[in-house]
């Protein structure tokens, strides 16, 4: 199973989304979708930015029967030689059970490895970092992914998911 994971901050919280399919071609997820609201939230502390993403990141997975094979954020794996991003903390967190793979949309001046991809008609690429997985592969694989955009499908469907997600009516963590 492979997971895409999102995270919307609101003014009360956030909402964390996980969509879950099979296939690297997959246009729907055949699998599961899931949203949660967070209510307690770190709040952001510069150069810290893990701290704050990566707990919310981890509650939605929790909502998972199994833990994917691999998981996709939203940002970068590694932010330079030796220099953990989001995704390396993800990695550590799952006790390296999970490939992680960073899909950010701007370039960090510094994020080695990183393999560029291009998709549909843009000529903008994607940045990709990975754990678990050679960045080269990778990178095949995003590229791969369904859609006919710069920003793979089921990576929309995620943000999509984590944005529209309506809150709900009671205090506390709800889970759809």
């Amino acid at each position: 199973m492979i997971a895409c994971v999102d995270v919307d901050y609101r003014d009360a919280g956030v909402v964390s989304a996980c969509v879950c399919f099979e296939h690297w071609d997959d246009g729907t997820p055949v699998v599961l979708e899931s949203a949660i609201e967070i209510r307690d939230v770190k709040p952001y502390e510069p150069g810290q930015f893990y701290r704050r993403e990566l707990p919310c990141i981890l509650a939605v997975l929790q909502t998972l029967l199994t833990l994917p094979q691999v998981v996709i954020i939203d940002g970068y794996v590694w932010l330079g030689e030796q220099r953990h991003g989001l995704g390396a903390h993800l990695y550590e967190a799952l006790d390296e059970r999970a490939v992680v793979i960073g899909v950010a949309k701007t370039r960090f001046v510094g994020a080695e490895p990183v393999a560029l991809v291009t998709r549909g008609g843009s000529c903008t690429p994607l940045y990709v970092t990975a754990e678990g997985l050679d960045v080269t592969e990778a990178a095949r694989h995003i590229r791969t992914m369904h859609g006919n955009h710069r920003i793979p499908t089921m990576l929309k469907r995620a943000d999509q998911l984590s944005r529209r997600h309506l809150p709900s009516k009671s205090p506390g963590v709800a889970d759809a």
